[in-house]
């Protein structure tokens, strides 16, 4: 007979939050929303509280020395989560300012216990918290004093039968100083910061009794619709089940649309791989990436793409793409936005990957990736990248990344950030000099576990796509560095000076 205490877990109208939460807020607990003016906290209680009050779970809400309620309220209204028939019938505002300044802590803690026991909420909060500590301040009352106000009141809403919320501003050091933040069952704490020119607002799970939260920090987001939050990727443990899942996906091939590139390839692209193709501009990734999209439609394989160097107007150019998106074959996701994370990303390309069952995934490229993103989560690119892909390829879907590579005859490399490990295979393409002209030149230098070509071959790009020409045998010096000359009836040799 099981004899554990079973806690409910609320579900918190927040996208991405429950998700951070390990499944949503315990019911009955009392939780500290907390962090920098401007953050984002109160807008957070709101959309939490008007998820979750209905008229038989009814919500009070304090306001101290914050905004006053009738301002607070017609900024709040602007969000779609604000149900304007909820308040007064499931949702009761309280203003304690005047008790605050007329008398002492001890009268507003009297004010807070009679509401809360008149009108039996479900939720209680209280916003802001901080203002009664800084009231406190200003009056020179004693720290004992305060200190033992916050612990009571503090004691007192962990009693209620209720879900309970502190909204205030709090520095850094207060969580190791501050009786409220032991006693609280969960904290949120919610930050922003400017990075050059770039805003960029974080949430983390200090605490959350009772159940596995996601560790670390997650950017979120204040929209039109409130707010978004976009739980950073994490490398899952692939032990046991997943193990065998990943080994029958590798067992087949996705064709990649171009005639003798499967032969390269060994067989095809192993279904859930990640493949790097490389090279300089113009030496044609993005029409690559293009019949490996049309190939996967021709199978009944839905396609994404994120293109991160044009606008979708620019990429619908492609009379071929635009043929496929207008189909319903390939969907795009809009990359132009300002300030991207990867987190965020991932999540545009997770939600439409799911809607459409897409198969196959397309990033072009990592170059253009790189600007996109606010300079904060620049800084950790690799890191960042190597858990989407992982993230990505742990659904099972096929992933085809491209990165801009200056073509150096003196410097093979495959990857400008040095995260060409995190590929399972590698395509490179580049230029070679023959009989005076610039050809296109290609390549297999990884397939992770398989068998491939280690031939580097010719291509034409014609009106039908990539074309792949004959193996360049005679000129194997190519990719190790060395100039290319012509071999002449007067000068017979193999091609190498």
């Amino acid at each position: 007979m099981d004899k554990k205490v079973r806690i409910r877990r609320l579900k918190t109208g927040v996208p991405g939050l429950d998700q951070l939460l390990g499944g949503g807020l315990p019911e009955f607990s009392f939780n500290l929303i907390a962090g920098t003016p401007g953050s984002g906290k109160t807008t957070l209680a709101h959309q939490i509280m008007f998820s979750l009050a209905t008229p038989n779970n009814r919500a009070l809400f304090f306001t101290v020395l914050g905004e006053p309620a009738l301002k607070m309220l017609r900024y709040q209204q602007q969000f779609p989560f604000f149900d304007i028939d909820k308040v007064n019938e499931s949702i009761r505002y309280v203003n304690l300012s005047a008790d605050l300044l007329e008398g002492h802590f001890s009268r507003v803690m009297s004010r807070i216990a009679e509401e809360v026991k008149d009108y039996a909420p479900s939720l209680v909060f209280v916003d802001s918290f901080r203002s009664v500590v800084q009231a406190g301040k200003q009056k020179e009352q004693g720290a004992s004093e305060l200190q033992g106000f916050v612990q009571r009141l503090g004691m007192q809403m962990t009693s209620w039968q209720a879900t309970t919320f502190l909204v205030g501003e709090y520095l850094t050091p207060e969580l190791e100083s501050s009786a409220v933040f032991t006693v609280a069952d969960g904290i949120l704490w919610l930050s922003q910061n400017l990075h050059r020119n770039s805003m960029v607002r974080k949430i983390q799970v200090v605490k959350m009794r009772g159940q596995a939260q996601a560790p670390g920090l997650h950017t979120f987001r204040v929209g039109n619709d409130g707010i978004r939050v976009f739980p950073r990727a994490m490398v899952k443990d692939s032990t046991g089940a997943e193990l065998t899942t990943k080994a029958s996906i590798e067992e087949s091939r996705v064709p990649m649309g171009i005639p003798g590139l499967d032969d390269m390839l060994g067989g095809g692209l192993p279904v859930g791989y990640s493949l790097l193709v490389v090279g300089p501009s113009g030496c044609g990734k993005t029409i690559l990436t293009t019949e490996f999209l049309a190939e996967g439609a021709r199978r009944g394989e839905p396609g994404v793409i994120a293109a991160f160097e044009k606008s979708p107007s620019q990429l619908l150019g492609n009379k071929k793409l635009h043929s496929l998106v207008q189909a319903g074959q390939v969907g795009v996701i809009d990359t132009r936005s300002l300030d991207l994370s990867i987190d965020e990303t991932l999540h545009d390309l997770i939600e439409m990957i799911t809607r459409m069952k897409a198969k196959r995934v397309v990033i072009d490229s990592l170059s253009g990736f790189e600007l996109a993103l606010a300079p904060e989560f620049s800084e950790d690119f690799r890191g960042s990248l190597y858990r989407m892909v992982a993230e990505l390829t742990g659904m099972g879907v096929t992933v085809l990344m491209t990165s801009e590579l200056e073509d150096r005859y003196t410097d093979l490399r495959f990857s400008p950030y040095g995260s060409a490990f995190l590929a399972d295979a590698i395509i490179v393409q580049r230029y070679i000099e023959i009989a005076g002209q610039f050809k296109r030149a290609i390549s297999v230098v990884k397939v992770r576990g398989s068998q491939h070509s280690k031939d580097i071959r010719s291509f034409d790009i014609t009106d039908d796509g990539i074309v792949l020409g004959e193996t360049l045998s005679e000129y194997a010096g190519i990719m190790t560095g060395q100039p290319m000359i012509t071999p002449s009836p007067e000068q017979p040799g193999d091609g190498r000076r």
